[in-house]
């Protein structure tokens, strides 16, 4: 009974006026030794069961996040001569990996209110902060800038195409140094600034092959690794020297 009652609320509900297709190039990311980066490109439709009414512009937002993780940022200064830690602020959860792209300029198709709430913009995605120092906020954009620079954060405002308020598609570029884990991609689409659906999936980032094997062999055996890290070295080594024996002859 409880479940016919379940069913006939949620068929009383009303239809979204616009929903998200979403589809994918690629629903997984697999790094090998030689992984060089990677691209995923991002596209959908909006389905829409009546003609809009509204005549405010259609925003579309992409968002492709990696893992979470906490980060200590530390400010050097120079004591007696020598370069040292002084202050520090913990940041609790920060995305190892954070792309934004935009169908227009974010003011455009994002108003603050809803940026809170969702936690779009890199600012935001960047969770509480407990700080030892007073200005913490300097030090979170000394993160963002840092990993800006190692593309691990991307602002792309305009880089959504979208044509006739229907289709879109973006593509973001993944560096080489990405971290392992789930990474969730998310899609928003915006009415006047506000967020009227979003579309959520998971695009698993993980090491095959060799760089599987290595990985499991330095983290789980790695009295085992050592030797043979050891024994690679000492190779290389005679084999150098033989090398150059042979070229001085």
């Amino acid at each position: 009974m409880l479940r016919l009652f379940a069913l006939f609320l949620i068929l009383a509900l009303p239809a979204k006026a616009e929903e998200i297709v979403l589809g994918l190039s690629r629903d997984e990311v697999a790094i090998t030794a030689t992984f060089e980066g990677s691209e995923i490109l991002v596209f959908g439709a909006v389905k829409r069961e009546a003609p809009i009414a509204d005549d405010s512009t259609l925003g579309v937002i992409v968002t492709v996040a990696g893992p979470d993780k906490p980060v200590t940022v530390r400010r050097k200064d120079r004591r007696l001569g020598i370069w040292v830690n002084t202050d520090a602020v913990e940041v609790d959860a920060a995305p190892s990996f954070y792309a934004v792209a935009t169908s227009a300029s974010m003011e455009d198709v994002l108003r603050d209110i809803e940026d809170l709430r969702y936690r779009i913009t890199i600012p935001r995605a960047i969770r509480s902060v407990g700080a030892e120092v007073g200005d913490s906020s300097s030090y979170t954009e000394a993160l963002m800038r840092i990993r800006a620079d190692q593309d691990l954060y991307q602002m792309l405002e305009g880089e959504v195409d979208l044509e006739q308020e229907t289709l879109f598609r973006t593509a973001i570029t993944l560096p080489a140094n990405l971290t392992e884990g789930d990474y969730q991609a998310q899609i928003f689409l915006t009415r006047g600034g506000e967020v009227i659906d979003e579309f959520r999936t998971a695009i698993p980032v993980k090491k095959v092959g060799l760089e599987r094997w290595l990985y499991n062999l330095a983290h789980e055996q790695a009295f085992l690794y050592g030797l043979m890290s050891l024994a690679i070295a000492i190779a290389a080594g005679w084999g150098a020297s033989a090398a150059f024996s042979l070229l001085r002859r």
